[in-house]
């Protein structure tokens, strides 16, 4: 062919090429616009650049990738942008795409098969962390292309589809975080290429890890957390020798972990915590040379910690709440790779090895509640990284080791309750980021240096025999929230100063030899709940001022040398324990504490006297009487009671006598007559299903609440409600917490007996018209703390702790200064080792709005479920909005309300976090009805972000109520 004719046909052939790509960048280009107009919304304006140009050209739009070479749209990524809608199936007209990222989004609805099939030829397609509902679409064999399947964080329900077991080449299948109920398909097994499985944390069948699942010799992550697992761990699971992550924790395993496990050559991480498993450690562990994380613990597991697995290079050593037992192998101490170390709760012994730490960065070293003997290890900060060093609970002796005083990365400090003796080193009381130290029952001695770490938390030195004047430079310390020296040889005077500590919650500093008189400028103290000086030297007066600390639920003063009256300040506390026994106290008392239920906190005060309490002195009276008077006042008080015995006697006859069962909770002026008869119609100020309440005045002039629940002992929930009030508050004292006065049972119904709340609940106040006013941010937030610590109570200082489970602005009563307390514990439950179950429950736990999403699915309540429902509560505070309010739109509460705002203002464009929570628009959120000129907007930003981590959907990223607490006081933003 002649050359100028062959130059010709190449240049036509280049520019049909040309024009064929560059009308297929326009028809793409119109597709993606299509999409764009009629299946998205783009609130955040993240695609404002997807708009016509005049090249036709797409692959500089946001989220595009084109294929330089071929000059074709590949990819289209989206994630973290903020999209609303539906699944955009028409990106999948585009014929030359292979990946489809929608991540993190708010993309909703179901995914149809039909839709589905237009995107066949995808590679990768990431759905995840978006709120897709209704069954996962099923795959059709024309998805032959498909390696990446990521329907992760939806709430997809039902079964695992038979035909995601048949797409040929997938390699990637995570579905791990949402609702399926159904069971592990074994024909999963038949994925040969398949690299990662993960179907973590979803409510499925009970059912056996399907022995199939060994077939995938290509599995490198099996991350099967949380999926209802029950039977024995199949010998098969060897065969994965690919394998670098296993991840079968927080299941129902059970039976031995098989030997087989010592097939994962190429293993890097095993997790198998959490679940029942029996039996010894296999020693085929120890032959895992690429393993550098096991944790088994909160299992089964007996015998010995073996050598061979000791010797393993582990970064990670969790065997913590098992039965093992045995010494700990020296070879422990070689390892070069150990920085956690977790061994507490089971039932080792002997000595450790003494050089852990020698050979490796230990940062964390929990061997608590063990039979450890012998001296603590001393090497284990030689690298200056320990930051946590627990060995509570064991038998260790000799002396805290001088090295320990170097380790300026320790912060955390548990060796309490061992038999360590000697002097601590100054330089350990000096380091500077130490924050909780708890070293009570041993046997140091000495005195505490006066160089003690600013950033201390916590310091409880309880039970030892430390001495000399307590050091001054405590008063600098601006976090410390509890100090506890009691049961030591301190002397001298408290210094004054110690008033100045405004976060101290707790001052216990009992059987000590402290002198002089207590400090009195205690108004910063405005945390203090509990107040130990008990068994002292103290002299002079009790301090008035005590008696306004609001939080104070726990003063003893016993057992010292205080002079004077008991401040009648005092009866304005709200104290669930009031001791001021064996001192020099004389006048008469209060009547506050004017009863026979506080004879023993009264006692050894031969100048007290009472008109009450019949075992102290009656007061002297100003004009005694004359004989006249005495007579005439015996002959009107024998009158009165023969009067009313009479009529007591008639009445009886009258009438057959009524069979009330009674229990009195606390010192009360009446009898179940007394109520009974009060409970009319025109005392109705609230009523339910179950019964009503009343507003009862009684003669006393006392005024009650008075629950009256029907239908006695024939109505199985009526009587739950009634065992749950009177077994949880009937044992309870907190100034957050409504006091249960009484309880009575008839034949036909239970009456249980409240301190009446004058303001009514939360719920009434915020949400009713004609009182909101009543409720400016100042009180809202004063109240989100209160009912905080109510609850915090609950969780972490009942043994065993109770869990709420109807959490709700209802439920938070106000008295007259709107002080909350947590009420209606008829849902209450006992924690005891287990979580609730529905199998213990007579009827859903919670009220709509403010239930926890995962109760829908797993049916168990714990205390994370309460720390949710209390975020709800936060965001009714800060909107004034009811949980479900019809301006939220359809299907939507005030969580995903709240969210959306947060995410669609965030300066990171859909991130779910609340990083750029000072970035948003307070004005759409808070409550209109706040005056802006009195409303601290950045205490509200702090109070909505603490919402937003209470209702987080994953339960573990839920704080605890303590923790709660903590950052709703603490001034800066969490």
């Amino acid at each position: 062919m002649p050359q100028p004719l062959f130059l010709f046909l190449l240049l036509c052939t280049l520019c049909s090429s040309g024009l064929s790509q560059t009308l297929s960048l326009q028809r793409e280009s119109r597709i993606l616009l299509r999409v764009k107009n009629t299946q998205l919304e783009d609130k955040n304006k993240s695609l404002q650049n997807w708009v016509p140009n005049t090249d036709h050209n797409p692959c500089n739009w946001t989220g595009i990738t084109c294929d330089a070479q071929n000059h074709s749209l590949v990819s289209i990524d989206l994630s973290e942008t903020g999209i609303y809608g539906e699944f955009p199936f028409g990106f999948c007209h585009i014929h030359t795409l292979q990946n489809l990222s929608l991540a993190s989004n708010f993309l909703s609805n179901s995914v149809s098969p039909n839709s589905l099939l237009l995107c066949s030829h995808l590679r990768l397609l990431n759905l995840s962390d978006n709120f897709f509902v209704g069954n996962l679409p099923e795959f059709p064999p024309e998805f032959t292309e498909l390696r990446v399947l990521d329907l992760s964080t939806n709430n997809f329900t039902g079964d695992i589809p038979g035909s995601f077991g048949q797409i040929p080449r997938l390699r990637v299948l995570v579905l791990f975080g949402n609702l399926l109920s159904g069971t592990i398909p074994p024909s999963l097994g038949s994925l040969r290429e398949l690299t990662r499985l993960e179907l973590a944390y979803n409510p499925f069948k009970p059912g056996p890890l399907p022995p199939q699942l060994g077939n995938l010799s290509s599995l490198e992550t099996l991350f099967l957390a949380g999926a209802n697992l029950v039977g024995e761990i199949p010998p098969t699971i060897g065969n994965l020798t690919s394998l670098k992550n296993l991840d079968l924790s927080q299941n129902c395993l059970s039976g031995n972990i098989p030997n087989s496990i010592s097939g994962l050559k190429n293993v890097e991480q095993i997790e198998l915590f959490e679940n029942q498993l029996s039996g010894e450690l296999p020693q085929g562990l120890g032959n895992l040379s690429s393993l550098i994380l096991l944790d088994t613990s909160q299992n089964a597991l007996t015998g010995k910690l073996p050598h061979a697995i000791a010797s393993l290079r582990l970064y990670s050593l969790n065997l913590n709440d098992n039965l093992l037992g045995g010494e700990i192998p020296e070879s422990l101490a070689s390892n070069p790779n150990l920085h956690q170390l977790k061994l507490f709760n089971n039932s080792f012994t002997g000595k450790l090895p003494q050089d852990l730490g020698q050979n490796s960065d230990i940062q964390e070293f929990d061997v608590s509640t063990n039979d450890f003997v012998g001296e603590l290890p001393k090497y284990l900060c030689k690298r200056n990284k320990l930051e946590r060093l627990i060995t509570f609970g064991n038998r260790f002796s000799g002396t805290l080791p001088e090295q320990y005083g170097e380790c300026g990365s320790l912060q955390y400090v548990r060796i309490q309750n061992n038999q360590l003796s000697g002097e601590v080193p100054p330089t350990f009381w000096a380091l500077t980021g130490l924050q909780f130290l708890e070293m009570s029952n041993n046997r140091f001695q000495g005195s505490v240096s006066a160089s003690i770490s600013t950033a201390l938390i916590k310091l409880i030195l309880s039970a030892n025999a430390f001495s000399g004047n307590f050091p001054t430079p405590i008063c600098q310390l601006p976090h410390l929230l509890e100090i506890d020296v009691s049961k030591n040889r301190f002397t001298g005077e408290v210094p004054t100063c110690v008033t100045g500590l405004k976060k101290l919650q707790k001052l216990k500093m009992q059987e000590n030899m402290f002198t002089g008189d207590i400090p009195s400028k205690v108004a910063l103290w405005t945390d203090m709940t509990e107040l130990n000086l008990s068994f002292n030297r103290f002299s002079g007066s009790i301090p008035r001022e005590l008696g306004s600390l609001q939080g104070l639920t726990y003063l003893d003063l016993a057992g010292n040398s205080l002079t004077g009256e008991i401040p009648v300040e005092l009866t304005n506390l709200r104290l669930n324990q009031f001791n001021v026994s064996d001192n020099n106290l004389y006048g008469e008392v209060p009547s506050g504490f004017n009863q026979q239920m506080y004879l023993s906190s009264l006692g050894g005060n031969p100048g007290l006297c009472s008109a009450v309490i019949k075992t102290l002195p009656p007061c002297s009276k100003r004009r005694p009487f004359s004989l006249l008077a005495i007579v005439v006042l015996v002959a009107c008080v024998s009158l009165l009671v023969g009067s009313m015995l009479w009529f007591l006697k008639s009445k009886t006859r009258g009438k057959s006598k009524r069979s009330y069962m009674s229990t009195a909770f606390q010192r009360v002026g009446f009898n179940e007559e007394d109520i009974v008869s009060n409970l009319t119609q025109e005392n109705v100020i609230g009523a339910g299903s179950s019964g009503r309440v009343y507003r009862v005045r009684l003669k006393t002039g006392q005024t009650v609440a008075v629950k009256k629940l029907f239908g006695g002992a024939h109505k199985p929930d009526t009587e739950l409600v009634f065992r749950a009030e009177i077994e949880t508050l009937g044992r309870i004292r907190h100034a957050n917490i409504v006091k249960l006065l009484f309880s009575c049972s008839g034949d036909e119904f239970r009456v249980l007996v409240y301190e009446y709340m004058e303001n009514g609940s939360l719920g009434d106040v915020l949400h009713g018209e004609e009182r909101c006013g009543q409720l400016e941010w100042s009180r809202r937030f004063a109240i989100a703390v209160g009912a905080a610590q109510g609850l915090a109570y609950l969780h972490h200082d009942c043994v065993p702790p109770i869990v709420h489970r109807d959490v709700k602005s209802n439920n938070i009563l106000l008295d007259h200064e709107f002080v909350p307390r947590v009420a209606d514990f008829g849902l209450a439950k006992t924690l005891q080792h287990q979580t609730i179950q529905n199998a213990d429950m007579s009827r859903v736990a919670g009220s709509y709005g403010y239930i926890a999403p995962e109760y829908a699915y797993t049916m168990k309540v714990t205390e994370k479920s309460d720390v949710y429902s209390f975020g709800v509560v936060l965001m009714e505070l800060i909107t004034g909005k009811r949980p479900n309010d019809c301006s939220f739109g359809e299907n939507k509460d005030i969580v995903k309300w709240i969210t959306e705002i947060v995410l669609s203002a965030s300066p990171v464009r859909g991130s779910r976090n609340m990083g750029g929570g000072k970035y948003y628009t307070m004005t759409k959120i808070v409550d209109p009805r706040l005056n802006p000129t009195s409303c601290d907007y950045e205490e509200v930003k702090k109070v909505l972000n603490v919402a937003l981590l209470c209702t987080s959907a994953f339960p573990i990223n839920r704080p605890s109520m303590r923790k709660v607490v903590e950052l709703l006081k603490d001034h800066k933003l969490p």
